[in-house]
């Protein structure tokens, strides 16, 4: 069995922002397939990043998309080129929503839902957001948010010193109810055929759930037979990347969920203590870890990335998760030893999450440098 490192040290910031209805766009194209751009100032970070993560909310009416593109800035000028990171749409009957593979120069590289800093000295990112509306279309798409997380170089030496824990998350466990994705096994291949492959929204759903929210019967008529749960489904067709070939896109999960009117974005936190000041503000997280069978007692399975549920912790700091990688919807709740996850969440992921929550719903309050 593999014994898990101690997690890494990380620079960790994120800046995020909510748009005015107008969208506040600096430029309009106009004309066949009008065009109109969002783009953010430049964002310093304060260190050497290595990747940035973006992530929106955004209402686009059928025919419409989004073009979100990113670039690293240093000091007073861009660092790099633009990049394109997304072509997203709510929907798939007009456009196909996809990461763009194949961008790389000397300077930086797009790893699907990331940009990787290569050559470059970057400090800080800009972002350019590019809504489209097909000429004839009675509306176009809506911006409402858009944040981005960078992190810097994983550093040497020891680790700093963890956040100090929070009592209220201690002995707290949320009520997300419990899906597992392996009720879908060989379901609906064109969006990844269920079964391994939907860990990702099959936690989005459950974390929708808990919300009270999601897709309603209408939304999802068109599943047949309906199976085991038709939200499940939907969500998979809704968060599939066409050229990643698969439902696992983080930013496309997040903005999939803003759909139905949460705040949701995507980061990266630096331990389990950053993550129990969300259970103990009542906010489960969607977290991302690597791991080889047994390597965290209890998850007894080989992964290269997997989607959980973070629902809350023991009276003694272990986390208790909702994973999806189950048989069946009763075995989807485990229990997992502390440094053991948070080791392959932090080495696998680098410490990703995905946070869900309705604006009425305050956030916990963030680090002094702030990674939410």
């Amino acid at each position: 069995m593999t014994i898990a490192a101690p997690p890494t040290r990380r620079d960790i910031a994120y800046r995020g922002f909510h748009l005015p209805a107008d969208g506040a766009f600096d430029s309009d194209e106009g004309g066949v397939d009008g065009r109109r751009t969002w783009t953010s100032p430049p964002v310093p970070v304060g260190f050497a990043v290595a990747e940035v993560v973006p992530s929106w909310t955004a209402d686009t009416p059928d025919g419409c998309w989004i073009e979100v593109e990113l670039r690293g800035w240093h000091d007073d000028a861009p660092a790099t080129g633009w990049y394109q990171l997304a072509r997203w749409a709510a929907d798939d009957r007009a456009v196909q929503r996809t990461s763009v593979p194949g961008q790389r120069d000397g300077d930086a590289a797009v790893d699907t839902d990331t940009l990787i800093v290569n050559g470059a000295t970057v400090t800080g990112w800009q972002a350019r957001v590019t809504v489209c509306q097909p000429t004839g279309s009675p509306s176009g798409p809506v911006l409402r948010s858009f944040g981005a997380v960078a992190t810097g170089p994983a550093l040497t030496g020891p680790t700093d010193a963890p956040a100090p824990a929070s009592s209220a998350a201690r002995g707290r466990v949320l009520e997300v109810p419990r899906y597992s994705q392996r009720l879908h096994a060989g379901q609906y291949p064109q969006w990844g055929g269920g079964g391994d492959s939907w860990c990702s929204p099959t936690c989005t759903s459950m974390v929708l759930a808990y919300w009270g929210l999601g897709p309603t019967e209408e939304h999802y008529a068109w599943v047949e037979p309906p199976g085991p749960r038709p939200v499940v489904v939907h969500a998979a067709r809704h968060c599939y990347d066409h050229a990643y070939a698969g439902a696992g896109n983080w930013p496309f999960n997040t903005a999939y969920a803003g759909r139905f009117g949460v705040d949701a974005f995507v980061t990266r936190l630096r331990s389990l203590a950053e993550a129990e000041a969300f259970v103990a503000a009542g906010i489960p997280l969607i977290v991302s870890a690597a791991f080889r069978a047994d390597e965290v007692p209890g998850l007894a399975y080989d992964t290269r990335g997997h989607l959980m549920v973070l629902v809350g912790f023991t009276a003694d700091g272990d986390p208790v998760l909702n994973d999806p990688y189950a048989p069946d919807d009763d075995a989807v709740r485990r229990t997992v030893p502390r440094q053991r996850f948070e080791a392959v969440w932090q080495r696998g992921s680098g410490g990703v999450a995905y946070v869900l929550r309705p604006p009425s719903v305050p956030l916990p309050p963030p680090p002094a440098q702030a990674n939410w």
